[in-house]
């Protein structure tokens, strides 16, 4: 019997990485990966960290988890899996099972057969059609080259005034790793928001945190590039303001390569990636595609997304891997779309939905919480976590979850992310059986506690007011009383300057004369976090008084200007 022939279209990660599960399937596999550029399974996540001097020794981007280099040597005497880079494949003829390609040093052209193929292509940065996007000193992060050439503007350290374009994932960690070269950072985003898989609260609090170490400038955009002699010397936004600056790195999202896909007849979908099954299997039956030129449908709503992560690029690559040689055996059923990044010293992750994309997708009857508290006690240097939760409020369901902060956010997004995964209730959530100790977690982990929240809110025995709601209320100048329940040191080192009135939770009782005597009046809560806050708020109920409510998060959670 003659060994399965498998032609693999892309060396990025998600090529590679079903290469090596076929080869560990089938030993007699002959199995070749075609690569456009020059170097194989790249960590392109790490791009930003490179650049921004994490580390220094550029192969890390290329190791082994044992650190040898994957080139085209390694693939071959560890793996024997043939590799072709410099290529680029022109035609997939489906009809004779076979591809064209070109080398792209020397221009020769060939032909190649095989049995099984697999599409992975990658995706390609998207570049504003504006006037100057040809000038030198204009850049994406997509490719290895990029971060090359990035990484030795920082080295050369002569580039003084850069501008950002993007303020997605890409665009909010490349800030940092220019930040870090010592360059002044301007960042612009056309939407009235950074990263948009936040709500909108949520993505102030960010906002307001880059503030510190860059200008964000929202709701503008790029009309053209300004250059002298081929050089970029400024950027002009689209309100005619100029921008200073000699490097502009543009990150307004990719498109998936699915152009080679296109042209051999295999359906596209609607976000203009390949059609895939629950296998990776195409329109084709001996074509497969895995990673980022691929749409795949999300767990929640069962619409079709184009979602671009390196880690889902690598489970997609081990089920194919897998089906190539074992038939359709193993299944990739789809994303609930869990990402994170670093934000200088926040962490930043959701998974599930947004409060705004539930609602779009016609989610009518959704709860939210916002909980603040720390990560683990402080006597271990504890640190903030922000967390904002999304459920179905007729089953308790958990939709979403967002988290920042300088805590740990990769646990807490991971937690939430598999109680989505596992159809976790609220209830399930408030006795989840999660490790404890003083090193790692609260007795009651930040996750457990936000639940707790959310279930004191479905009960009726908490009554939040999320921080947008309560600025509105500040808009119209609704008559309220504002009720400040830290201690005097706490309200002098930081308050937010509304006209609140301070009495500290524990003279509250005794103070009650102090408190409008109408049972009625529209009475708001806080503290640093809002427990204080919550306690107040039942003391003040069970006084008689009918309408009291808890900002959501308290002080730490106040994405707006506060007085101190």
């Amino acid at each position: 019997m003659n060994p399965t022939r498998i032609i693999i279209i892309g060396g990025s990660a998600a090529g590679p990485k079903t290469a090596s599960k076929a080869r560990r399937m089938d030993e007699n596999a002959e199995i070749t990966i075609y690569q456009k550029a020059s170097d194989l399974s790249m960590a392109s996540c790490g791009y930003p960290y490179y650049i921004g001097g994490f580390f220094d020794d550029r192969n890390q981007l290329l190791c082994s988890p044992t650190g040898v280099v994957r080139d085209s040597k390694f693939f071959w005497n560890a793996k024997k899996i043939n590799t072709k880079v410099l290529t680029e494949v022109t035609i997939l003829d489906r009809k004779n099972k076979r591809i064209e390609f070109r080398d792209l040093q020397t221009g020769e052209r060939g032909t190649a057969e095989y049995d099984k193929l697999v599409i992975a292509t990658g995706a390609s940065p998207r570049k504003p059609p504006v006037p100057g996007i040809e000038l030198e000193g204009i850049t994406s992060l997509q490719s290895l080259s990029d971060a090359d050439y990035l990484r030795k503007v920082r080295d050369e350290g002569k580039i003084k005034k850069a501008v950002v374009i993007g303020g997605g994932l890409i665009g909010i960690e490349t800030v940092e790793a220019l930040n870090l070269a010592g360059i002044e950072i301007t960042l612009i985003e056309l939407l009235p928001q950074l990263l948009t898989f936040l709500d909108k609260h949520m993505a102030r609090l960010v906002e307001k945190y880059v503030q510190t170490k860059a200008n964000v400038i929202l709701q503008n955009g790029v009309s053209a590039f300004l250059g002298e002699n081929g050089k970029l010397k400024a950027v002009k936004l689209l309100d005619g303001t100029e921008i200073p600056c000699e490097l502009a790195v543009v990150a307004i999202g990719v498109s998936p390569n699915s152009r080679l896909a296109k042209d051999a007849g295999l359906k596209l979908g609607e976000t203009g990636g390949i059609v895939v099954d629950e296998f990776m299997q195409t329109s084709d039956a001996d074509i497969y595609a895995v990673g980022d030129c691929i749409e795949i449908p999300n767990l929640i709503t069962d619409l079709p997304v184009h979602a671009p992560y390196g880690d889902l690029a690598n489970l997609q690559g081990r089920v194919v891997g897998e089906n190539l040689i074992s038939g359709n055996v193993a299944k990739f059923p789809g994303t609930i779309q869990t990402g994170i990044c670093k934000v200088f010293d926040y962490g930043v992750g959701s998974t599930g939905l947004s409060e705004h994309n539930a609602i779009k997708l016609g989610y009518t009857d959704l709860e939210t919480v916002v909980n603040a508290s720390l990560d683990k006690p402080g006597f271990m240097q504890g640190k903030l976590l922000i967390t904002k939760l999304i459920v179905d409020k007729l089953t308790g369901l958990i939709l979403g979850a967002q988290v920042l902060g300088p805590g740990d956010v990769s646990k807490q997004v991971a937690i939430w992310a598999m109680a989505i995964k596992g159809n976790l209730t609220v209830d399930d959530m408030a006795t989840a059986d999660l490790p404890y100790a003083p090193p790692y977690s609260l007795a009651i982990d930040h996750s457990i506690a936000t639940a707790h929240v959310m279930q004191n809110k479905l009960k009726g025995l908490f009554t939040g007011i999320s921080a947008e709601e309560f600025k509105e209320k500040l808009k119209v100048k609704d008559p309220m009383l504002l009720l400040d329940v830290r201690n005097p040191d706490e309200y002098e080192q930081m308050r937010m300057g509304l006209g609140e009135k301070l009495i500290p939770l524990g003279q509250l009782r005794k103070r009650l004369d102090e408190i409008p005597a109408d049972k009625n009046t529209e009475i708001i809560t806080w503290c640093k976090i809002s427990l204080r806050g919550y306690e107040a708020a039942l003391i003040l109920q069970a006084n008689g008084y009918t309408n009291v409510k808890v900002l959501e998060g308290g002080i730490v959670a106040w994405p707006w200007a506060r007085e101190k």
